[in-house]
């Protein structure tokens, strides 16, 4: 009769855990990260007797999460993607409706200040119309300056997420490394056994922080090691080396992201290294759409303002004087010393040819006793030489060199960046604007000669090495950023149906099933009842034959 008794005990245990495992299934069908688990059971094997091996009954194994690390690795990839792809999109969005709109901004500002000099072409001696020129060159350069603004409030708010962001990776990194802990811990308090439960949440975190950057996880025991970029490592072991969020020793104004050594050294990364998440996309989002803008906007700035001055001083003003500016803006421009320089050498850059800018910026390295400038948009060589001063290349002039470089000193270049930060209206009195040729005719001063010298600046080339307009050169802008946004909105879209695919085919392993689990439920009631039933007929044996003896 005890045979029955632990035939019947044995089903109860293995019902009982199908029910458990079933129950915990169904308790947690919405739960992020979530493995369906299932209990693994096997025979308890036979004891021999002269009839044969009877059975003696079924055992608990374990209990294992339905999971595959392929398709998981595979919708972690995807997921790190669409974040990066969503983040870029959602910043370069906002360049895009700032360009884009053709009603307030810069196009319609730039058409209506020469439709100003147009009419002062037509009636040069009409002080209303030259006072309406002056309010128009105003808007102008509020509209360059407001645009300027707008990206350079987007990279400060850059900058700000950057930090963010990196603060999140790290506390990321803190809780998986302290979930490895557990998971060594839980293995081996229950003989070896998977803590399930504690190895989703772990996965689940990875799965959040590849959506902050790409990570690259390596198995080693019962823990994780992460690393980023080109290897950096972030968690090893149990000690995290975390990312921090500095102030680029290059430029300033620029955050940048680095790592941290194994000795403790910080070193700053490269905008390219990082991929992949959030970060990567904000990165990325700099690197290729916001700082070309705003060197693109900053060069027509420069470009109007420097070509604009060029044909004004040629002429004459109402009383017969030479022409002045006509436009203020930042010249020369400082360069940046790479905040760790051993030398005290600084110089300046100067404008000289508006066709001949170009939206590249330049480093400068101090080596073996002569300068190297590179062209940092195709990794050219632009100038070298033993000293800076006087060196033309690009439409810009090196001038104002001072103090002693040192070897292995850097210097930043960006002739347009905040070209567009700094126009104005160098001109106050309608009266200055020099709108006659320089040799007045009959008309004398009031002749529209130079005005309408100035209005062919409207279609002249005078961008991009004489092949582009003012106006072109606009289009150039609104039309780059716009085949970018589109082309990353359709990036985001398809990427966005990989992941669905991927999470799908991942779920379709380890996602829980209700109607599969309501099935489970009723087997093991079944189950439960019978080995229940058993019990109860070992029972009644067992009475039976008491009462024989008797």
């Amino acid at each position: 009769m005890s045979n029955l008794f632990n035939l019947g005990r044995s089903g109860l245990n293995a019902a009982q855990a199908g029910l458990n495992t079933a129950g915990h299934n169904i308790a947690n069908v919405n739960t992020p990260g979530y493995s369906r688990q299932q209990a693994l059971i096997s025979t308890a094997g036979g004891q021999g007797g002269s009839s044969g091996y009877f059975g003696r009954g079924v055992q608990v194994d374990a209990v294992r999460r339905i999971y595959d690390g392929f398709l998981t690795g595979q919708l972690n990839t995807a997921t790190t993607i669409g974040a990066s792809l969503s983040t870029y999109t959602d910043q370069i969005g906002q360049i895009n409706n700032l360009l884009a709109d053709r009603t307030v901004g810069l196009s319609p500002a730039l058409t209506k200040f020469f439709e100003g000099v147009n009419a002062v072409a037509s009636q040069p001696a009409d002080p209303a119309a030259r006072q309406e020129l002056i309010g128009r060159a105003n808007s102008l350069a509020s509209q360059f300056t407001t645009a300027n603004r707008f990206l350079q409030d987007q990279r400060e708010a850059v900058n700000r997420q950057l930090g963010t962001t990196v603060t999140q990776i790290n506390s990321y990194a803190e809780r998986i490394n302290d979930l490895n802990k557990q998971i060594v811990n839980a293995r081996a308090t229950v003989h070896g056994q998977a803590p399930n439960d504690l190895l989703d949440q772990r996965d689940q975190l990875v799965a959040e922080l590849n959506e902050l950057v790409q990570v690259n996880v390596v198995e080693q025991g019962d823990s994780f090691n992460l690393s980023v970029g080109n290897g950096q490592t972030l968690l090893a072991g149990t000690k995290v080396y975390p990312l921090q969020a500095v102030q680029s020793a290059a430029d300033p104004g620029r955050i940048a992201v680095a790592y941290t050594t194994p000795d403790g050294t910080v070193v700053e990364l490269a905008d390219d290294v990082l991929d992949g998440g959030s970060l990567g996309g904000l990165l990325r989002f700099r690197t290729e759409a916001l700082d070309p803008a705003q060197n693109e906007l900053g060069r027509l700035a420069i470009g109007t303002a420097l070509a604009f001055n060029q044909q004004h001083v040629q002429g004459r003003d109402l009383g017969g004087a030479p022409g002045e500016a006509f436009f203020s803006f930042l010249n020369p421009v400082p360069a940046m010393a790479n905040g760790g320089n051993a030398g005290d050498a600084t110089f300046s850059m100067e404008f000289t040819d508006a066709s001949a800018l170009t939206l590249s910026d330049y480093h400068v390295k101090f080596e073996s006793g002569a300068y190297t400038v590179t062209r940092l948009s195709d990794n050219s060589v632009a100038y070298t030489g033993t000293t800076l001063a006087g060196a033309e290349f690009d439409g810009i002039r090196l001038v104002d060199e001072q103090g002693t470089a040192h070897e292995g000193d850097t210097f930043l270049l960006q002739p347009t960046r905040n070209g567009a930060g700094h126009i104005g209206v160098a001109i106050t009195d309608p009266a200055k604007i020099a709108a006659s040729s320089a040799d007045p005719d009959s008309a004398g001063t009031a002749n529209g000669d130079n005005a309408l010298e100035l209005a062919k600046l409207q279609t002249a080339k005078t961008l991009g090495g004489g092949s582009m307009s003012l106006v072109e050169a606009f289009s150039q802008l609104v039309n780059g950023v716009g085949v970018k946004t589109q082309a990353a909105i359709t990036a985001r879209t398809a990427q966005e149906s990989l992941i669905a695919q991927n999470f799908e085919a991942q779920q379709a392993v380890s996602g829980v099933n209700l109607n599969e689990e309501y099935i489970n439920l009723d087997f093991y009631v079944q189950q439960y009842n019978a080995s229940a039933r058993l019990i109860e007929v070992g029972t009644t044996l067992f009475d039976t034959l008491l009462g024989l003896r008797a």
